[in-house]
């Protein structure tokens, strides 16, 4: 266990740095919720849970009681996930949702701990599309989710468990800066 923590510290203290540019995307997130926009995510395995973890923060509460804000974990709704895959292939399966449920000035977080899984870099590409702005939260950088993505987080942690880790303690810090700012 001491060897995982140790990772998982060194890690944290090299994205630091990106705990501005987090609580940045929590204000204009805050702005674009509160205005009755969306926040859509997406992942797969652990990731998916992350998305959802990040949207049920939403939905529900973080810390304050306040009203509910619409986010969607995209991997939540199994029978359009299976639909979609069946019709048109696993690669679509977050883009076609992202066409159907975001709008002009919502938001997309994509969540990879490899940065290059094809369903989620098709859904950076839908939100390009419909007029989303697109964040990500990615591993080691440069990667191709990166790159696609209006601004990104790239976490330079060679195991996809730190990686998964320091996703979750940023998401919590974006929900801090939404409740924050709201």
């Amino acid at each position: 266990m001491d060897a995982h923590l140790e990772k998982l510290w060194n890690t944290l203290e090299k994205v630091d740095d990106h705990a501005v540019a987090v609580r940045a995307w929590g204000g204009r997130l805050a702005g674009v919720l509160a205005a009755g926009g969306r926040l859509l995510a997406c992942g797969n395995g652990g990731s998916a849970a992350e998305a959802q973890h990040l949207t049920a923060e939403l939905v529900g509460r973080f810390r304050q009681d306040r009203r509910p804000y619409a986010a969607i974990p995209l991997h939540a709704d199994g029978s359009s996930l299976t639909a979609i895959a069946n019709d048109f292939g696993a690669d679509e399966v977050y883009a076609r949702q992202v066409l159907a449920h975001g709008r002009e000035g919502d938001v997309l977080i994509c969540l990879s701990t490899s940065g290059g899984s094809p369903n989620v870099l098709a859904a950076a590409r839908a939100a390009r599309v419909a007029g989303m702005t697109a964040w990500g939260m990615t591993g080691p950088g440069p990667n191709p989710l990166s790159e696609l993505c209006d601004e990104a987080v790239a976490v330079p942690a060679a195991e996809t468990a730190t990686v998964q880790e320091v996703h979750l303690a940023l998401i919590h810090l974006l929900c801090d800066a939404v409740e924050e700012a709201l």
